[in-house]
């Protein structure tokens, strides 16, 4: 069997580590009770794992168990927070804000909203993909009701001024979301040090299990209304109707609690290899850093190259990395990625980018082979006749 590529996709999805997995598998089998079932040991096993899980989740960002809600991944929570607010606060006001390169799932919950007669005010990034805070401060309303910024961008991987954009709001009584699913378990996040009232977050970017998310949702000061996006068995507070799953919750506690446990450590480890990496690819003309240089997550390196065909570029790469020109969930778009156009990047040099996304089981021999492979296929593709488009400007 001919050998798999170097997997350097992990702001996409990461592969489940066997510690986690060691953690679930009883719940597959042996506790397999439903955690509503309150009436039997089976139930009460179940029960106090999510129990567990619950608390582990909410002690990673500083919050209270009883704020936890579990979905089915950020993108439910996403959801649940931006439409939940929508339908709870309607009465006080129409107005959102929200962020050009957040994730589609948050821009297209605004979206519909907008068909709906809210109104969403998406704000620009500055070249290096951070958020102009005057601009912000010019964009609330007396009937703004939310702004949704995400911490950690998926495709670029710069880390926004959370807690600053959390005090503007907590000061104008605005609610502040914040989807952090690229965020948890990388850097620190604290619900009341940052003033996030919601929070949207996952497992499986953090080497647990798919198909398991949470949303924070703030109980006290102030207390955040939610209108269900999901009826039925009143579970979650009645916020997310639907039988709870032992076996992934439990994963996604387990998973939490390995990466804050090792989160400096592989911070350090992650900055290392990207920035060997950035530094080695460098030694190619016409190659741009897509975000801010150390404003960013510590395993994500974003690049775009000049004279050469995106789709021809990761083609070439395919059988030696695993990696994408953007977005996961917009890997089939057949126009650019939409964070590089709101940086200001031309249509041809977004086309040809490549997001590396490092993990906890990336290596630096792997990293030295994807280096010298990239530059061997940019190479190859120039001299076999791609445009030599070296005049495009960067980003002012």
């Amino acid at each position: 069997m001919s050998q798999r590529p170097i997997y350097l996709d992990c702001h996409a999805t990461t592969p489940v580590d066997k510690r986690v997995l060691e953690a679930m598998l009883p719940y597959f089998t042996e506790c397999f009770g439903n955690p509503s079932s309150i009436a039997h040991s089976y139930g009460w096993e179940a029960e106090a794992a999510v129990k567990k899980a619950r608390a582990t989740l909410a002690e990673a960002i500083g919050s209270k168990p009883e704020e936890i809600i579990f979905t089915s991944g950020a993108t439910e929570a996403n959801n649940l927070a931006i439409k939940g607010v929508a339908e709870a606060y309607f009465s006080q006001g129409r107005h959102m804000i929200a962020v050009q390169t957040e994730h589609r799932a948050v821009l297209d919950p605004c979206l519909y909203l907008q068909q709906l007669g809210f109104e969403v005010t998406f704000l620009p990034v500055q070249p290096d993909g951070l958020l102009d805070l005057a601009q912000l401060e010019k964009a609330f309303r007396p009937d703004t009701i939310l702004v949704s910024v995400m911490a950690a961008n998926n495709e670029i991987g710069v880390l926004q001024p959370i807690a600053k954009i959390g005090e503007m709001c907590r000061q104008r009584g605005v609610l502040f979301h914040t989807d952090a699913a690229q965020a948890i378990g990388k850097v620190t996040l604290d619900v009341e040090t940052a003033k996030v009232d919601l929070l949207s977050f996952t497992a499986h970017k953090i080497y647990g299990p798919k198909g398991i998310g949470a949303l924070y949702a703030r109980r006290r000061n102030p207390r955040v209304k939610l209108a269900p996006q999901v009826h039925g068995g009143g579970q979650e507070r009645g916020l997310r109707s639907g039988t709870l799953y032992p076996p992934q919750i439990v994963g996604f506690g387990k998973a939490v609690e390995l990466a804050l446990a090792e989160m400096d450590s592989e911070a350090k480890r992650l900055r290392r290899l990207r920035e060997r990496l950035w530094k080695t690819l460098q030694n190619v003309e016409g190659i741009h850093l897509n975000g801010h240089p150390k404003q960013r997550l510590p395993g994500n390196l974003n690049v775009s190259v000049e004279g050469v065909d995106g789709a021809a570029l990761l083609l070439g790469l395919q059988s030696v990395v695993a990696v994408s020109s953007g977005s996961a969930c917009s890997s089939t778009a057949t126009t650019p990625s939409h964070v590089l156009t709101a940086l200001g990047r031309e249509e041809t040099l977004a086309y040809a980018s490549i997001r590396f996304g490092l993990g906890r089981f990336t290596t630096q021999k792997e990293i030295d082979t994807v280096a010298k492979s990239a530059i061997a296929t940019i190479q190859s593709l120039r001299q076999a006749g791609q445009p030599q488009a070296f005049s495009i400007p960067k980003p002012s």
